[in-house]
């Protein structure tokens, strides 16, 4: 693949690990409440082989979608992957026979669940695993050491290349940071929820990558005068200008939107094209305060 054809640029993580800016998060490939399969299985794996044709190389999964059919449905699609495909999982969750979302937090829980990233994406070794912590938008204050060793532990048996953090605090990451070294961080982060402001740019000073999950407000969509005025005036949308404000607010932020339509896919990496200029930052700026 040729990651220069994707608008918003790329950021290195790591010395082997470069990613296009704008990636691509596949919870959406499941179905209903991202549980069960998807209604069109065809279309799930056209989609998928769309994010790789328009030069995307960051695949951000994990093994509770679905449960395992999201990971099946990369592995269908891609494999065998392109060298450059980086695909990004994570760990310390798992679903119920009601398709509930609860804590794996245990040393087994996540080493099995490891090895079911591995068996389902078809794969050696895994890209990055993100230790998921936390409640569903905001961290749980807390210890994290005992699973985050788990993961170190995983990584020197060479089964996880780099590890990350995801819904996790200032203190939690440092804490991690005092066992083994995170190419990233995931939290709930977008243009109207700002508590991560300042972790953004601690992060930004020390080349880790910040990827917001539901950078257009998840379940519950952006809803916003400010935002629908300035696209507006720019001639696009709402959602292409929140996705092109993370895109400028700060170089290490990491995309991975979130579509099972490839139209739609085709429209969050043309916003990442977009360009706001000063005025509308200013504007946008106003959202969360």
């Amino acid at each position: 693949m040729t990651s220069t054809r994707v608008p918003g640029g790329t950021f290195t993580m790591a010395e082997d690990l470069t990613v296009t800016r704008m990636g691509y998060g596949a919870m959406q490939l499941a179905g209903p409440h991202v549980f069960g399969p998807p209604a069109d299985p065809d279309a799930a794996v056209s989609v998928l082989r769309e994010v790789v044709r328009l030069g995307i190389n960051h695949i951000d999964t994990a093994d509770f979608y679905g449960p395992v059919v999201v990971n099946e449905l990369i592995r269908e699609a891609l494999h065998p992957y392109p060298d450059d495909l980086r695909i990004v999982t994570k760990v310390g969750s798992l679903r119920d026979a009601e398709g509930n979302w609860l804590p794996a937090l245990a040393p087994e829980q996540l080493r099995q669940a490891v090895h079911d990233n591995l068996d389902h994406l078809g794969l050696d070794a895994l890209d990055i695993v993100n230790l998921r912590v936390g409640g569903f938008d905001r961290p749980t204050p807390g210890p994290i050491s005992a699973p985050f060793t788990v993961l170190a532990q995983l990584q020197q048996e060479r089964l996880i290349k780099h590890l990350g953090l995801s819904t996790v605090n200032a203190e939690q990451i440092a804490e991690a940071q005092s066992i083994a070294p995170i190419v990233c961080v995931q939290n709930f982060y977008n243009i109207a929820n700002r508590d991560d402001d300042d972790l953004v740019d601690s992060l930004a000073a020390q080349g880790i990558a910040y990827v917001p999950y539901f950078p257009l407000g998840g379940f519950s969509p952006l809803q916003s005068e400010e935002l629908s005025a300035v696209a507006t005036r720019l001639g696009t949308t709402p959602m292409a200008v929140a996705l092109a404000w993370l895109l400028q607010r700060s170089p290490n932020i990491l995309l991975i939107p979130g579509t099972s339509s490839v139209t739609h896919l085709r429209q969050n990496v043309s916003a990442a094209a977009l360009n706001l200029p000063e005025d509308a930052l200013t504007e946008l700026n106003r959202i969360a305060s």
